[in-house]
């Protein structure tokens, strides 16, 4: 629970940093990977299933996987490739093509964007921007409000982790949505995102960036390859993650116990692979990035992500209990 209050005090922090941007005009949502008027609700419960169910198999999220890697585990660089490999796949690849002639089959276009505050904004009076301010805050005062209700809640290390987290999206948002912005791309002549892989703006997440990161290494030679904000954020957690193990002194190297616990981080890793470009994010770029836009497709997603986590977590221990 204490991990759990970190990620939502993270969540605070996204949701009012990037309502106060969007109510200062820096940002349009609508401009985003997630607040579009197009909501695949079917692929974000799906995806989020499968991302959930194998991150548990693979003892963590992509997030943690890239942490784990710089610490020195063995296991997590195997994860890192199957499911870049797998996101891969997904993105352009025979896993795409089912993707798309199924679930993204399933869609309920709005005459807006799928943001609540361009919902609500639609419903009642104010304008977007001043619907993203208060909402932003409304949602920010009662998450904050679940986390403090806890003495575990109010301690330095959950605040501090959740407002670093938290600012790293804002953060990513700024880089994407307004440094990385051009009125006019001299190739194009239109106005264009430069920093993202998807020509969208976009901030933190975890899946997608590991195909990308793959397909760069790949293809180094090919000038048409880019440095993107989400390959330099893998590049950057790996490092940061060796950096804080080797001073700490808990750097060691970490292999596989038993064929059993490969076969588990393969499927698994696979799982978040699909799941994670399926459902347009992971814990981070949906729980995180997506859920700061107030998204109705961030909302589905993470939902499809705690049902996947709780029944792979309700299958070990029936496994468990099997075995005995």
């Amino acid at each position: 629970w204490g991990r759990m209050r970190m990620w939502v005090v993270a969540m605070a922090v996204a949701i009012l940093g990037f309502g106060a941007m969007v109510f200062l005009g820096w940002l349009d949502a609508s401009k985003s990977l997630y607040a579009g008027p197009r909501w695949l609700w079917l692929s974000g419960l799906v995806g989020g299933g499968l991302f959930g169910f194998g991150m548990v198999l693979a003892s963590g999220c992509g997030l943690k996987t890239l942490v784990r890697v710089g610490s020195g585990n063995l296991k997590s660089l195997v994860v890192f490739l199957v499911m870049g490999l797998s996101a891969f796949a997904t993105l352009r690849g025979i896993a795409g093509v089912l993707r798309v002639e199924t679930v993204d089959q399933i869609v309920f276009t709005l005459p807006m964007g799928q943001d609540l505050p361009s919902l609500v904004a639609g419903l009642w009076g104010l304008a977007k921007p001043q619907w993203a301010g208060l909402l932003g805050a409304a949602f920010a005062i009662f998450l904050m409000a679940w986390v403090l209700s806890s003495v575990q809640g109010r301690s330095a290390p959950v605040l501090l982790a959740g407002l670093g987290v938290g600012l790293a999206v804002v953060a990513g948002w700024w880089v994407s949505g307004r440094l990385g912005f051009v009125m006019e791309d001299p190739m194009t002549l239109e106005p264009a995102f430069l920093a993202t892989n998807s020509k969208r703006m976009e901030s933190l997440t975890f899946v997608a960036p590991m195909a990308y990161a793959l397909d760069w290494l790949l293809f180094f030679s090919d000038s048409s390859r880019m440095l993107t904000l989400g390959v330099v954020s893998v590049v950057g957690v790996v490092l940061g993650s060796a950096a804080q193990a080797l001073v700490a002194r808990s750097f060691r190297w970490e292999g596989f116990g038993s064929v059993h616990d490969l076969a588990c981080h393969l499927i698994g890793a696979v799982l978040m692979g699909v799941g994670g470009i399926t459902a347009m994010g992971c814990t981070v770029g949906q729980g995180l990035s997506g859920l700061s836009t107030l998204s109705l497709g961030s909302f589905t997603a993470l939902l499809g992500i705690i049902v996947g986590a709780l029944a792979a977590l309700y299958w070990q221990k029936w496994r468990i209990e099997r075995a005995l």
